[in-house]
C-alpha cells in the first residue's frame, strides 16, 4: 500500500493508502474524494481525471504519451505538471505522492 495525498482546490487535504498496481484515479474514486469524475473509466479518453502532481513528484510519475498529451492540452487550466490520474500507476516509489484537484473539470 503506498499513500498519495489528494488536496481539493478547497484545501481539504486526504491522505489515502492506495493499492500498489492502482491508478491514482482508481484510488480518488475508490475513496470518493470530490474532484476527480473519471467519466471514461480510466481509458485515457476524457480527461476528467486531471491532476497537478506536486513539482517535487512530477519526474517520479513517468512521462505521459502522446494520447494524454493531447487530452492534457485541452483541460481547463493545464500545467507544467498536469497529468491523468488513471495513467499514474500506485508502486512503492510513488510513496508520499502529492496531487492537487484543479478547480473544474471538463
Amino acid at each position: 500500500m503506498t499513500t498519495i495525498t489528494y488536496i481539493e482546490h478547497s484545501g481539504t487535504k486526504h491522505q489515502i493508502q492506495v493499492e500498489n498496481g492502482r491508478s491514482v484515479m482508481q484510488g480518488a474514486t475508490d475513496n470518493s474524494i470530490d474532484g476527480i469524475l473519471a467519466d471514461c473509466g480510466g481509458c485515457c479518453n476524457c480527461a476528467t481525471c486531471h491532476v497537478i502532481v506536486d513539482e517535487a513528484w512530477y519526474s517520479k510519475t513517468g512521462s505521459p504519451d502522446d494520447m494524454e498529451k493531447d487530452l492534457l492540452e485541452a483541460v481547463p487550466v493545464p500545467t507544467s505538471t498536469s497529468r491523468l490520474s488513471c495513467q499514474i500507476t500506485v508502486s512503492d516509489e510513488l510513496d508520499g505522492l502529492v496531487v492537487q484537484l484543479p478547480e473544474e473539470q471538463f
